[in-house]
């Protein structure tokens, strides 16, 4: 009797059953280190989608009198670009980071609370999409990423896309939260014997501050959106009707300065990390970057009217308000001062990193610098509402903390992914970024002191205006063009770039002392603790115990 051999037809679902099994994997996990990349993929995928509106936009106020998008889709994409950008890239890009980094900075093996690190991944990403179901659903929000009342009240602007908004916004709002809480137990219950607060790196230190800012101003946003929701769903009377506008002017900015700088303070983190190590010097003035993040966080709380100075608050309130915005620029002044006094007399190595990170002090003093004039009350009525503030707030927020991201990006890549990204790719990136940059909102401060108006789908056909714009249109090319160069980049050392090894910049933090990428459990083992540098002083034994 012949062998009877069956025909292998279950081998072939296998690979897919794999990987079917690791995207479970992923989608299941709690480790901090796959959280901490899906938050940087799910925000890189929502910065795509707001890089794209932006450069619709672009297109539109390219020339006077344009017809490329209606009214109604210009405001859409528009509020749409704004609440992306804030909500769901730079401030969660942020979280993410912190995620994966924090724990390993301290010799921690995980966050403290594992599943609520996920819920607050899968809140950003629902929150997103519930955001992002507006098109579907009668029209995206159009009122602007601060949605003030009575306008988003109106009939042209009152569509389902408005309760999207801020039900999208109090689901990340709540993720938000719920992440602060956990770096904060991290940082003060699962540090590595010998790592005093003291110790800490920057960039932990800073996310710890970070993260007491997030819980006292998220909530204000929560309560905001709650009540803007009642007014709108049950007709309550908080802001709208018998309400009062300028209340919520009042709770949105209570929210929104404190906002600028939760979006800053893990970027001036990275600086921090990124600077001492590309300079071969530890960070002049620790105590005073240190001490200065806690003055910011304190003051950023006491600044939020400086937004209405145009609402007519009255002179008192004009003085007090102008007088601590001013008076918040001396900590982050420090700060300045002590990246540039670690880098003089530094032996500096010009890594894609380290560019970003010196272009960042540049971009971000710009941006500093234009933020003290809104100080000034007759300036401030005079550029309120104009490209000038548009400038200004892309200076802060994109040549300041997306610059300070992507210094971190290329700092700390070969230790997520085992692989070197090509620094001749980096520099093409850095270069087309930095001329895009500038090109597209330099030119801007100039449009708004001569005086064009930012929230307009179209402009008359004024001297000098078509021009300005369609030079800072043409910005974006640069910038779209240094996207693909970062992608390309990413993509090709994920599967052929240079071996990175345990610690290819040769730093001191604990991140560097175990593998790349590093294993489920973080570490082996971990060195003795005995100052600010722990890798620095294991390499050097004979160097005194440090502070």
């Amino acid at each position: 009797m012949s062998e009877i051999t069956l025909a292998p037809e279950s081998a072939a679902p296998v690979p897919r059953a794999r990987s079917a099994n690791r995207m479970l994997g992923w989608v299941a996990s709690v480790d901090h280190k796959q959280i901490g990349i899906m938050y940087l993929v799910a925000t890189f995928v929502f910065f795509l989608v707001g890089g794209v509106e932006a450069l619709l936009m672009r297109i539109q106020l390219s020339r006077p009198e344009n017809s490329f998008l209606s009214p109604q889709a210009y405001n859409q994409i528009f509020t749409m670009h704004g609440t992306t950008m804030i909500f769901l890239v730079v401030m969660p890009m942020l979280i993410g980071f912190a995620n994966y980094f924090v724990p390993l900075m301290i010799g921690a093996q995980d966050m403290a609370f594992p599943r609520l690190n996920a819920l607050g991944l899968w809140l950003l990403i629902f929150g997103g999409l519930l955001l992002y179901y507006s098109f579907l659903a009668g029209g995206a929000p159009n009122s602007g990423w601060f949605s003030y009342t009575p306008l988003s009240e109106l009939s042209y602007t009152s569509s389902p896309g408005q309760n999207y908004w801020a039900l999208g916004l109090l689901t990340t709002g709540i993720g938000t939260v719920a992440a602060a809480i956990n770096f904060i137990v991290t940082v003060l219950a699962m540090r590595a014997p010998g790592l005093t607060l003291r110790r800490l790196p920057l960039f932990v230190w800073m996310n710890f501050v970070n993260s007491f800012l997030i819980i006292f101003a998220l909530p204000i946003l929560n309560a905001t959106l709650l009540m803007y929701l009642a007014d709108r769903l049950l007709g309550a009377q908080f802001f709208h009707g018998a309400g009062s506008p300028i209340l919520y002017q009042h709770f949105f900015w209570a929210f929104g300065h404190p906002e600028v700088y939760i979006m800053a303070l893990p970027a001036f983190g990275m600086i921090s990390e990124v600077i001492p190590v590309f300079s071969r010097k530890p960070i002049f003035g620790y105590s005073f970057v240190a001490g200065s993040t806690v003055a910011i966080a304190f003051l950023s709380f006491g600044v939020w009217a400086h937004h209405m100075f145009a609402a007519g608050l009255g002179f008192t309130w004009d003085v007090l308000f102008g007088a601590s915005s001013m008076l918040i620029a001396i900590p982050t002044g420090i700060k300045i001062f002590n990246w540039i006094a670690t880098m003089w007399g530094g032996a500096l190595r010009f890594t894609t990193s380290m560019l970003f990170a010196m272009a960042f002090l540049v971009m971000f003093t710009i941006g500093g610098l234009s933020g003290v004039t809104f100080a000034v009350v007759p300036i401030d009525w005079q550029t309120t509402d104009t490209y000038y503030v548009v400038a200004h707030f892309h200076y802060v927020l994109f040549g300041g903390t997306f610059f300070a991201i992507l210094s971190g990006f290329y700092y700390w890549f070969p230790k997520m992914s085992g692989r070197m990204l090509d620094e001749r790719l980096g520099r093409w990136h850095f270069w087309l970024n930095f001329i895009g940059f500038n090109m597209t909102f330099f030119i801007q401060h100039i449009l708004g002191l001569a005086g064009m108006p930012r929230r307009v789908w179209t402009y008359p056909d004024v001297p000098g205006w078509g021009l300005m714009n369609l030079i800072s249109s043409g910005g974006m090319l640069f910038t779209t063009a240094s996207l693909l160069v970062l992608v390309w980049n990413i993509i090709s050392s994920l599967r052929r770039g240079a071996p990175a090894g345990d610690n290819p910049w040769d730093a001191w933090t604990l991140e560097w002392a175990t593998s790349s990428p590093p294993p489920p459990h973080n570490f082996d083992q971990l060195p003795p603790i005995r100052g600010r540098r722990p890798l620095w002083d294991l390499a050097h034994p004979e160097a005194p115990d440090k502070a």
